[in-house]
């Protein structure tokens, strides 16, 4: 899976001071207006390209204000503190994901037959998630991970895939089974510590699926 793009902005006059977003108040309606939307967007780009830069560790709410040539007051308003967003941060990549496998091209996308969707998913899954490794390992690290929307769409995804291919047993079951596989954490153990090839790891992936998706 090719690696997001990485953001690129118009010069500007450093002398003009810090640019304002002017960017809509916490607490607003969350359709945001073309403009708000873009600028939030800027932002987590510039978030997640100091991110791979430099580490989650040090992605605060100063350093993206500085990247990005804004005011830390317009950071503060459209995050509300680091948690805000650091959870923004996550949703940001995680949906760049979500593309490729919702809407994206084959073998991960809709115009692949499932059983191809089902062996491309885990590579891709393992790919993303390593590219922004300290990202994930810090969400991993709350219980409700688990239990959140992000959590939910891939296994909902992986139950329709696994329904399609015709797969025996009890496929909610077998959904969770093959997510635990791709756990971040785990994912991060076996290629750091165990020095383990990523290939391997897709190679595991296919077997499992091909065990686990084999129609009855």
């Amino acid at each position: 899976m090719t690696e997001p793009p990485r953001a690129t902005f118009p010069a500007r006059d450093a002398a003009a001071g810090p640019a304002d977003l002017t960017l809509t108040p916490i607490g607003e309606p969350t359709r945001l207006r073309a403009d708000a939307a873009r600028n939030r967007r800027r932002l987590l780009e510039v978030a997640a390209e100091l991110a791979a830069e430099y580490g989650v560790a040090n992605v605060t709410m100063e350093a993206v204000a500085t990247a990005a040539e804004v005011g830390k007051g317009t950071v503060f308003r459209r995050f509300g503190d680091r948690a805000g967003l650091m959870l923004s941060l996550l949703d940001h990549i995680e949906q760049q994901l979500q593309a490729a496998f919702l809407t994206g091209p084959p073998p991960l996308g809709p115009d692949a037959p499932a059983a191809e969707r089902l062996r491309a998913f885990g590579p891709a899954v393992l790919r993303h998630e390593h590219a922004h490794r300290d990202l994930y390992i810090a969400a991993r690290k709350e219980q409700t991970r688990r239990f959140n929307p992000s959590y939910q769409l891939r296994l909902t995804h992986l139950t329709l895939l696994l329904r399609a291919v015709g797969a025996p047993g009890d496929v909610d079951l077998v959904a969770h089974t093959l997510l635990g596989y791709l756990d971040t954490t785990l994912a991060d153990h076996l290629l750091t510590a165990q020095r383990l090839p990523m290939e391997r790891l897709d190679a595991c992936w296919h077997d499992l699926v091909d065990r686990l998706g084999a129609p009855a």
